[in-house]
């Protein structure tokens, strides 16, 4: 049987906790592959609402849960999500959460250089979450980052904590900030190893062994293909690459192993923080979609901008990501508009533009160009079959369909997890 790769196909939020749910109920692994806890996750089960943001979706329900390798670590987040959960009734052992033991770890003052950027960047601002994702990554690739696999060697961190304070203290002086607390930093360090330690593993040989069995694995990608750090909006992106190719190196898996990529896309647009965005509406429209689609960040609270769907993004999202098929989210939002407006082409002072374009003033400059299709009064919420949708409501899927190139594999109806319409199976294939 095939392994899932998901992914969001816009800029994030898309719904993929609840795919994932829904999903994970069938897989043997699901195992994160980028980001950190800057992504957020909202699953509802029954009357239970589970918000997560750095622990994979899989683990509400008991299934092996790995983060791995391309994951940027807070252990002091997830200590706190951990208990968060476990008082929600979840309990979180090295059974069912595995942690690559090669993850580097976000520190306080990856959070301090994070918020320091931001606060000093005026009109040039990303819209970080300010919680320490890209100042991680840096380290990384910068080779002196500390790693799950280090907390085990405190006693040897010295040559490492030489490379990194080196670098964090020249930035923190340029801000006017004192040198890293090298003493304070190694006692907080001591003092959370042993809770992350327990689930540390070689998550490859997991992974690898879990393929070689046969078992099923469910990718879990966060944020969204337009935030990709290569693919999207350049410079309003997030750290790491959010395509479906890095759930290979992100795990320690080869590219083969992804299977079915299910590209996650709203029936429409949002977008939190700043950066581009065609199809944004600022009338009664937008603000009626983000008031039915609940539209405020799991992990920020930030209201987030809506506009109407852009097939010429996600059309892109889906060539860039290789998406097999899309899981069709929040259609109910849609619900009761007599006319629905679908961005099928760009114009760029003057000329006509099939994809989105690379540079940022591009970008902001594009104006989008819109079919407009009847819409629906009809209720979609809770449908779980074709029979149950009104006849505009699947015109309009077959039409993003082929705008996008792209089949529907999955229709999703509302925030509960079986309110969900199967086109066609991921794991099937």
């Amino acid at each position: 049987m095939a392994n899932v790769t998901v992914i969001g196909g816009q800029w994030g939020d898309e719904g993929k906790g609840k795919i994932v749910d829904w999903l994970s109920s069938r897989a043997d692994v699901v195992a994160r592959f980028q980001g950190g806890h800057n992504a957020g996750h909202t699953l509802v089960v029954g009357d239970q609402v589970y918000k997560l943001s750095l622990l994979p979706s899989g683990i509400v329900r008991g299934t092996l849960s790995v983060i791995g390798n391309g994951v940027v670590l807070d252990p002091w987040a997830l200590q706190a999500e951990v208990e968060k959960l476990g008082a929600q009734g979840v309990s979180i052992t090295p059974e069912t959460l595995q942690i690559a033991d090669t993850c580097p770890l976000i520190l306080p003052f990856h959070r301090d250089l994070d918020a320091l950027r931001e606060d000093a960047s005026g009109a040039g601002k990303i819209g970080t979450t300010r919680r320490g994702i890209g100042p991680a990554y840096e380290d990384k690739v910068g080779r002196r980052a500390i790693r799950v696999c280090d907390l085990a060697h405190l006693d040897e961190l010295g040559p490492q904590l030489d490379r990194l304070c080196a670098h964090h203290d020249a930035l923190r002086a340029g801000f006017g900030e004192p040198p890293v607390d090298r003493a304070a930093l190694t006692a907080e360090l001591r003092q959370i190893a042993d809770f992350v330690l327990q689930f540390a593993r070689p998550v490859w040989l997991t992974l690898n062994d879990a393929k070689a069995r046969g078992r099923r694995i469910l990718f879990e990608g966060a944020q969204g293909v337009l935030l990709d750090v290569d693919h999207g909006t350049y410079p309003f992106v997030t750290s790491s690459n959010t395509i479906a190719g890095t759930a290979a190196g992100g795990t320690g898996l080869g590219p083969s192993a992804a299977g079915f990529v299910l590209g996650i896309v709203k029936a429409y647009t949002t977008r939190v923080g700043s950066g581009p965005f065609p199809t944004e509406l600022d009338d009664a429209i937008g603000q009626r979609l983000g008031e039915r689609g609940h539209e405020f960040g799991t992990v920020t609270g930030r209201k987030r901008r809506c506009g109407w769907f852009d097939a010429v993004l996600v059309r892109q999202s889906c060539a860039v990501s290789g998406v097999t098929g899309i899981a069709l989210t929040k259609l109910d939002v849609l619900d009761g508009l007599d006319e629905i407006r679908i961005c099928i082409g760009y114009r760029l002072r003057g000329q006509k533009m099939d994809h989105f374009p690379a540079h940022a003033a591009d970008q902001a400059a594009v104006e989008p160009v819109y079919e407009t299709v009847a819409g629906w009064s009809e209720s979609t919420a809770g449908a779980r079959s074709w029979a149950q949708l009104p006849a505009q409501a699947i015109k309009y899927i077959r039409r993003v369909e082929e705008l996008i190139r792209t089949p529907v594999a999955l229709v999703s109806t509302s925030p509960e997890r079986e309110d969900t319409i199967l086109v066609r199976d991921p794991f099937s294939d």
